[in-house]
């Protein structure tokens, strides 16, 4: 099996990288569907009817493959390294807890698509906003995790965190002051 490690990684990562892309990509096309809802017809129709197009496409053939490949390859090093290894190893503990959020997170993408495909309005678009840098929070746990692992210091990296995300809603509403003066 340790054979195999370098290769699980690998693609591991590669379906890490792609579940995140398709993450960062599913949720700004779900600003954009908000948006063509405000549109006039027959401009409204054809736009939110590609992006329900665009969005069932990259849930499907990006996001569904990536995050088996990811949870393959990770629960295969897991089994590479043993149970040992995984019963002393806390920070990974906390890191599939983070996957299992990001998983739900994917999940709940999938209701969103539904939703916005029957019209629906679930969110606005700068909700849509916040709501895409969301993997942007968990990517940054768990980097910070796989690379510190168990000399992670929990209280100055949630620290770190929630600066990040308010460094991140700053920049939010400051873009949105700019579109908001650009439009006017």
């Amino acid at each position: 099996m340790m054979a195999y490690f370098f290769l699980f990684k690998t693609f591991h990562f590669v379906g890490l990288i792609a579940w995140f892309a398709g993450m960062f990509y599913l949720f700004r096309m779900f600003v954009y569907h908000v948006e063509a809802m405000d549109k006039a017809e027959p401009d409204r129709s054809i736009l939110t009817k590609q992006f329900s197009i665009m969005e069932w496409r990259v849930y499907k053939i990006i996001l569904n493959p990536a995050i088996v490949l990811t949870w393959t390859c990770g629960c295969l090093m897991i089994a590479a390294y043993g149970m040992d290894w995984f019963k002393e190893s806390t920070w990974l503990h906390v890191k599939l807890v983070l996957l299992l959020g990001l998983s739900a997170y994917h999940g709940y993408a999938k209701g969103l698509i539904r939703r916005l495909e029957k019209g629906e309005r679930p969110y606005s678009s700068e909700q849509f906003r916040f709501m895409n840098e969301i993997p942007t929070l968990f990517l940054l746990s768990i980097v910070l995790l796989a690379v510190y692992k168990n000399s992670l210091n929990a209280i100055y990296a949630f620290l770190g965190i929630v600066v990040f995300m308010i460094f991140l809603m700053i920049g939010i509403r400051a873009y949105k002051r700019i579109r908001e003066k650009e439009a006017s």
